[in-house]
């Protein structure tokens, strides 16, 4: 239980998709303009990948890897399908995707057209595809930390979004120079929280 625990603090704070590797900074930026949208898509994020990680993760083991073909046939121990990864894990994540957005129409029509075209962007996130691309060299040993890792990647990636977002509706009544408005002075204050998030790189798990 400590290990998962330790995985899902060191997913969200640590290895922070946006602070740490900067990744999905597209969405990031273009939807962090409301705190109404900036949660709805971190909610579609954490659902994106808390799923997708875990299913890439069993594609990549008992699909993709040499010897994850063994439980078809011997004759199949030696396949080497690992070029694949990619394309595999693009139409996992499309379709993923793709059932998130028809859920968001169906329930929050609203939502769904302020998220307009980034909702099914979420497809070319790269923080979705770099949660399993990440797999490959992080000691993830079994589908169950690959679902914490998922979950906390994204649950990451919503505190990220959310934060930006209620800080962009504070300073949009605030004085700020001409020059930085706008995503000028979103750029410094992602700089800023990112150096605030490494001050948790000291904390040993």
């Amino acid at each position: 239980m400590e290990q998962y625990l330790n995985l899902f603090i060191k997913s969200i704070f640590i290895e922070n998709m946006v602070f740490a590797y900067f990744l999905g900074m597209c969405s990031y930026l273009a939807i962090s303009k409301t705190l109404k949208n900036g949660v709805g898509m971190g909610l579609a994020v954490i659902f994106v990948l808390t799923v997708t990680v875990p299913i890439n993760y069993l594609i990549w083991e008992y699909l993709l890897v040499p010897g994850g073909l063994e439980w078809i046939g011997p004759e199949y121990a030696e396949l080497d399908l690992r070029f694949l990864s990619l394309i595999m894990f693009i139409a996992v994540i499309a379709s993923m995707v793709q059932l998130v957005e028809m859920i968001i129409e169906k329930f929050s029509p609203a939502l769904y057209g302020s998220l307009g075209i980034f909702l099914p962007l979420i497809a070319v996130n790269c923080a979705i595809l770099g949660g399993s691309l990440f797999l490959k060299i992080k000691d993830i040993t079994n589908v169950s930390e690959a679902t914490v890792y998922g979950f906390g990647s994204g649950v990451g990636w919503f505190l990220a979004i959310v934060a930006i977002a209620a800080i962009r509706e504070k300073i949009a009544y605030s004085n700020i120079p001409a020059p930085l408005r706008g995503l000028g002075i979103t750029f410094i204050i992602t700089g800023l929280m990112a150096i605030g998030f490494m001050s948790f790189m000291g904390i040993k798990l």
